[in-house]
């Protein structure tokens, strides 16, 4: 199995709009106390200066814990790291680590060969958040990719081991812990599941 480059092996991806209302900074400092240590950062739709402003917030909560800021699509923000989407260009030289959006396995494989540190592989099952993108490609998708793959869409608990037994190198999730109640409890119960598939 290829390591995924941040541990615990868990990406949580950022909605503002799926937060109900509670601060986004907030909902990440609680996924942080869960034991989160990588945070991608959305939010596309805001002003640069609002991105800045919460990019700059997250880090200095993640660099507190030892954890890794990953930015969507812009590279001039301060973070450790560029998540790209699946047709956008890799900058050169490339940031020290970038990910890449992918919605198949032929895309994961231009991802590796053009260098890419990992990517999210999408929907892996239904979910809400990845409308648009087909049918879900389920589990078994993810076995023998070139380089780590994070499984993303409508991963949880429950269904997270199944992802890392069938090949991933981790989970990446946004709703079941932008949408908890209880963010810290809903990652702190994944995490436990990461480790448990890792043993």
């Amino acid at each position: 199995m290829k390591r995924a480059p941040f541990s615990p092996p868990l990406l949580v991806l950022t909605d503002g709009a799926a937060t109900g209302g509670r601060p986004l900074v907030e909902v990440v400092a609680a996924a942080l106390e869960g034991g989160a240590r990588a945070v991608l950062l959305r939010e596309k739709h805001l002003p640069r200066s609002e991105r800045a402003e919460l990019a700059a917030e997250i880090g200095r909560l993640l660099t507190a814990i030892g954890g890794v800021l990953l930015v969507a699509s812009d590279n001039s923000l301060p973070a450790d790291g560029l998540h790209l989407a699946a047709g956008e260009p890799l900058p050169s030289p490339p940031p020290p680590l970038t990910g890449r959006s992918c919605h198949s396995r032929a895309e994961v494989e231009m991802a590796a060969r053009e260098g890419c540190d990992y990517a999210t592989l999408s929907p892996i099952f239904p979910t809400p958040s990845k409308p648009g993108y087909g049918p879900p490609l389920g589990p078994d998708v993810l076995d023998g990719l070139p380089l780590p793959v994070l499984a993303l869409g409508g991963v949880d608990e429950e269904n997270a081991p199944a992802c890392m037994k069938a090949g991933a190198a981790g989970v990446a999730v946004m709703g079941a812990v932008m949408r908890a109640p209880d963010p810290a409890t809903v990652v702190a119960h994944l995490v436990d599941e990461l480790e448990v598939a890792l043993r």
